[in-house]
């Protein structure tokens, strides 16, 4: 890949699981309201950064994996 990746394995599996609730919880609990839509975007960035395994704002931050220190 072009990107190092900057998230565990643990942490992968809870963006994932967090991003997916947030998405379900603007989906289904807010009616797609206008809140419920900003939920359902920062729910799929988040998932998508569990899928991929490398978060941009961690990047920024400089943030590595605990292995690769």
């Amino acid at each position: 890949m072009w990107y190092r990746k900057n998230v565990g394995g643990l942490e992968r599996w809870s963006r994932l699981l967090a991003g997916a609730l947030m998405a379900l919880c603007g989906a289904i609990g807010l009616k797609m309201s206008m809140l419920g839509i900003l939920l359902v975007g920062a729910g799929a960035f988040t998932a998508m950064t569990g899928l991929v395994g490398y978060c941009p704002a961690c990047a920024v931050a400089g943030r590595k994996r605990p292995g690769d220190r």
